[in-house]
């Protein structure tokens, strides 16, 4: 049966960047190998079940799993567009280093994540002496991925 709108699928898959590095899979032995196991120690590495078309999924690897079957496997090149958007300078905000200091309780520093009122996640891009810069763009925007799918069941 043809994975369709509507279906559930239960897939495995790996996606790598461009360089051939591994962002992220459902199989903990590549977890393993290229890090992840460390750097998500509370992540259970396994298949995932989803209902393609409920936006559970990038625009791509969704698009990339219609028409195949239990038993397929494919590989999916996914633009920007199709995944988490072009990369852009819109989706940062400057903070004042005190105010921004203030309100997360501790010292600002590049790379620190940080969670806005709203529930987005953002990641501190700049520190000076006065501002603070936090990007809420997804670190992924701007990447073309490439997913490795194993199509596991269809219902």
């Amino acid at each position: 049966m043809a994975i369709t709108a509507g279906d559930t699928v239960t897939i495995e898959y790996t996606g790598r960047l461009e360089d051939g590095s591994v962002f992220d899979t459902t199989d903990e032995a590549v977890a393993e190998e290229a890090g992840l196991l460390e750097e998500q120690p509370n992540r259970e590495f396994e298949p995932l079940t989803v209902e393609v078309g409920e936006g559970n999924l990038i625009e791509g690897m969704e698009d990339g799993l219609i028409g195949l079957e239990a038993g397929d496997s494919e590989t999916v090149t996914i633009p920007p567009e199709e995944a988490y958007g072009e990369a852009s300078d819109d989706q940062s905000r400057e903070f004042g280093r005190e105010d921004f200091e203030s309100m997360v309780g501790q010292e600002a520093a590049e790379g620190m994540q940080v969670q806005a009122q709203g529930g987005a996640t953002g990641t501190v891009a700049a520190v000076d002496d006065d501002t603070v810069t936090v990007s809420f763009q997804h670190p992924l925007a701007g990447e073309t991925l490439t997913f490795d799918i194993g199509v596991l069941s269809v219902e």
